[in-house]
């Protein structure tokens, strides 16, 4: 059990480190041994958990999804832009959310497959959609697939700009700017007239969601 238990924090040590040094340097310029020195782990504990970089990379990607779902909401507009926002905060708190979104954005990681972050956001996307399409949220043209990727492809260009800008300084109020501008083309304005797409939503879902831990 204490070996166990080791190996868990010896792990999360290195993929914290990885996040630490992918967030700063990017995938390319990255090195084993700068992640090996901001880890304080020997090159063996590294490669019994991650056998390459290109592996570190997933785990990084993989880690930053590991969060609670967005409590339930009736309105599932609302649900949508709980999740979007919520996102928004935790890449601006977050070093292994801000790392993740880098090497899922990085076009000169040409070896790494960075699909996954955004077909699981589709899909995620997609999901509500159809829940709020059942529930005659949306207007009647509004196609679930092709929205939701429209959705993501926005948020992805959102983060890039507030990365580049400010370092996410302003990404919470981008991101309601955003929902704002492209939600009247989806959902019915009877239900965005109670729907709170402001900056704030995203630090008042993660008080509730930590309420509830």
């Amino acid at each position: 059990m204490v070996k166990q238990e080791r190996a868990v924090r010896t792990r999360q040590a290195i993929l914290s480190a990885a996040a630490k040094v992918f967030e700063e340097r990017g995938y390319q310029a990255a090195t084993i041994s700068e992640i090996l020195s901001e880890a304080g782990v020997t090159k063996g504990a590294l490669y019994f958990h991650f056998p390459s970089k290109e592996h570190l990379s997933q785990g990084v990607l993989h880690e930053q999804d590991q969060w609670l779902p967005v409590p339930e909401r009736s309105c599932k507009v609302q649900e949508l832009a709980d999740t979007v926002m919520l996102h928004a905060y935790r890449l601006q708190t977050e070093p292994m959310v801000r790392a993740g979104v880098r090497l899922a954005l990085d076009q000169q990681a040409h070896e790494l497959d960075r699909r996954g972050p955004f077909e699981r956001w589709s899909t995620i996307v997609r999901e509500l959609l159809e829940k709020a399409h059942a529930q005659g949220e949306l207007l009647p043209h509004v196609t679930a697939p092709e929205t939701a990727d429209v959705l993501v492809g926005a948020f992805a260009g959102v983060q890039a700009m507030s990365q580049a800008v400010c370092e996410y300084q302003d990404l919470l109020t981008r991101s309601s700017a955003l929902l704002r501008h492209l939600l009247p083309s989806v959902a019915l304005s009877s239900v965005l007239a109670s729907v709170d797409l402001t900056a704030g939503r995203g630090e008042a879902v993660t008080a509730e969601l930590r309420a509830r831990l």
